[in-house]
Order: C-alpha cells, then sequence, then structure tokens
C-alpha cells in the first residue's frame, strides 16, 4: 500500500509507493529534498519525522546515531515509510524544473592528469544540452543495470562537453576501465543531473570550500559558475578553496587554481598536503585539510562551507566546523565520494 507523506513547513503532499524510501519517492513526484550519496553516507538527507513510524534502512552508523533516531531524525534516502507521515525538511526550489533524462554520449577526450586521476569529456548526440545546476553529478549506467555517480567538473555556461574527473582505485568496476579498457569514441549511457550539492546563490555570506581529492571535480564547476557571474553581472562575494590531497602530484589541476587566485581579488586558494614526499619539495600547508581550516578560522558563525570528497573527510569537517567553530548546522553543504565496490 501507499503512504501519504507531508512536508512541514511547505504543506506539500506526496505518496510513497511499496518499497519506496522517502526521498525516492519525494523525487519522484517533484519535490527535490536535499540528497548527496543516496546511500546513508553523507547525511545530507537527514531530517525530522513529526508524525508517523519509518523503516531507518541500512546507514552508515556515525552519520546517522541511534540517539537521532529516539528524536525522530532520518535519513530519507533510506527511510521507508511504515505508515502516513508528517516530515519536516527544507525543499531545493531551484531543481524544480531541470528535467533528469537518461541520455548517450561519446568519450571525446581522455586526459591523465595524475597517476590515478583521469579526466574525460563527453560530447552529448547534435543539438543535446543537458541543463543542471554548478556541483550536481551524473549517474554512469553500467551494461549489467548498475550505475556510477561522478561529480560534473564543468561549469552549466560551458556545457559543450561534459566533465568527469575520475579516480582509479582497486575493486572500481568502471574506474578501472577507465584505465586499461576505455578509449575516445566510446560510447556510454548516463543519468543526470542528479544531487543538491551546488551554489546557495540567495546568500552573500562569504564561502569556504573543502575538497579532497577528486572532490575538486564539483567545486570546480561551482566556481566556474561564480567567476562567470563575477564577469556578467559582477560579484564581490569571498571564496576560499582548501584542497587536500595525498603528494604535490595529486594536485592535478593546481595551476588553474593558482590562475583563479590571481584573476580575482575575491578567492584565495590553499593546497593541503597529507603525505608530502621529500621530492616534492613542499613548503606549503600540511596535514588534514579541514584541520587546516580550523587552523585559519576562530569562528564559522558567518560563513557557509561547501565540503566534498571522501566520507571521512566530510563528516570530521561537519562535526568540527558545527561543533568546534559554531557553524550553522543549514551553512554546511556536502556531497561524500563513496567508492562502489565491484559487486555493487
Amino acid at each position: 500500500m501507499s503512504y501519504r507523506i507531508t512536508i512541514h513547513p511547505s504543506n506539500h503532499v506526496f505518496n510513497a509507493k511499496p518499497g519506496e524510501t522517502v526521498l525516492q519517492a519525494a523525487l519522484r513526484e517533484g519535490f527535490p529534498l536535499p540528497y548527496g550519496c543516496r546511500n546513508g553516507a553523507c547525511g545530507t538527507c537527514k531530517g525530522k519525522i513529526i508524525q508517523g513510524k519509518v523503516d531507518f534502512g541500512r546507514h552508515n552508523d556515525d552519520t546517522l546515531t541511534e540517539v537521532e533516531k529516539k528524536t525522530g531524525i532520518a535519513l530519507f534516502c533510506c527511510a521507508s515509510p511504515l505508515s502516513e507521515l508528517v516530515i519536516e525538511c527544507r525543499e531545493i526550489g531551484a531543481v524544480k524544473d531541470i528535467k533528469v533524462r537518461k541520455l548517450p554520449c561519446r568519450v571525446q577526450k581522455m586526459k591523465r592528469v595524475a597517476p590515478d586521476v583521469m579526466i574525460i569529456s563527453l560530447k552529448l548526440p547534435t543539438n543535446e544540452r543537458l541543463q543542471f545546476l554548478a556541483g550536481q553529478y551524473i549517474d554512469i549506467l553500467m551494461k549489467d543495470g548498475k550505475h556510477r555517480s561522478f561529480s560534473l567538473a564543468n561549469a552549466p555556461h560551458d556545457d559543450a562537453l561534459l566533465q568527469l574527473h575520475v579516480r582509479n582505485y582497486p575493486g572500481g568496476v568502471f574506474a578501472e576501465h577507465t584505465f586499461s579498457g576505455m578509449k575516445e569514441k566510446d560510447i556510454l549511457r548516463f543519468e543526470g543531473p542528479l544531487g543538491t550539492f551546488f551554489l546557495r546563490e540567495d546568500s552573500d555570506k562569504p564561502i569556504i570550500f573543502v575538497a579532497s581529492g577528486t572532490g575538486f571535480a564539483p567545486v570546480k564547476s561551482i566556481l566556474e559558475h561564480v567567476f562567470h557571474i563575477t564577469e556578467t553581472r559582477g560579484n564581490d562575494r569571498q571564496m576560499m578553496l582548501y584542497w587536500g590531497v595525498r603528494t604535490k602530484a595529486d594536485l592535478y589541476l593546481a595551476d588553474l587554481a593558482g590562475s583563479w587566485q590571481q584573476k580575482y581579488d575575491n578567492f584565495c586558494f590553499i593546497p593541503v598536503l597529507s603525505e608530502a614526499l621529500h621530492t616534492d619539495g613542499w613548503l606549503g600547508r600540511t596535514g588534514l585539510v579541514h584541520q587546516a581550516v580550523l587552523e585559519d578560522f576562530d569562528s564559522l558563525s558567518g560563513y557557509q562551507v561547501y565540503a566534498c570528497g571522501s566520507p571521512v573527510m566530510v563528516g570530521a569537517a561537519r562535526k568540527d566546523f558545527i561543533n568546534l567553530r559554531s557553524l550553522p548546522e543549514g551553512e554546511f553543504f556536502s556531497d561524500a565520494f563513496t567508492p562502489s565496490p565491484a559487486n555493487k
């Protein structure tokens, strides 16, 4: 049977079909709730059950604790209704008119920019364009019906090619294929755009971007979007990018980020290495990337933070920025990159 779900404070109403999570049902009926990973790792879709019961589903125990469950907090990407529900959460109005589509594309270019990072440029069919918000991602559809998620690294205004940053890792089926078998002119299929990791343009608060590894990809999209706005309409919103990687070679587009810093007075780039090699000759910041932010700011109460990369980094940043630096919880936006094992 289906269950009626009411969203507070908007009072929007939708119905969940059998087997659907709250998020799946909301998106199907056109009510975009915040979400990122869709597998219980990032916490972006967290909201409150005001009335009714849910099956909390499978999720990361650090992302949703037993104490939170007892107070009615749930991850809507995992929670399935067991009765009619009244939930409390914010809705993302900016994605309402963007249609999620399934499209073919051709691998136009491949460029290896680090030992384990490949930039792939995808070309859509003639006269096709993908409307998306800077920071969103697409799902590559595999031949076995499974999917792999990758953030779009190009800005929406620069959409002749879709750019993905693919990191190779053991057991990553698509990633390993990218480095060993993929060729230019190969045909892929994808679904998108997806996700609610995008710039909140209704705020003038200064922004701190925190990226680890290829978490730089969606941040690049957002920053290039903002710089485009700056050049067309003007913008003086202060922005800082902390990009954390292991070694200097992993800063695969450091020159690009450095050029932004030289060109735009309202932008600052701070690279951070966690495992700098002696041969790197590194004189910059070292350690964990979110710790660098903690070292530089006594308070984040007047900021927005956009964090993207490993779930460990995103989780630590969220916890420490809110608890130790007074960042308002509603001003933390994230996209956690959860590696997909070979059997999923």
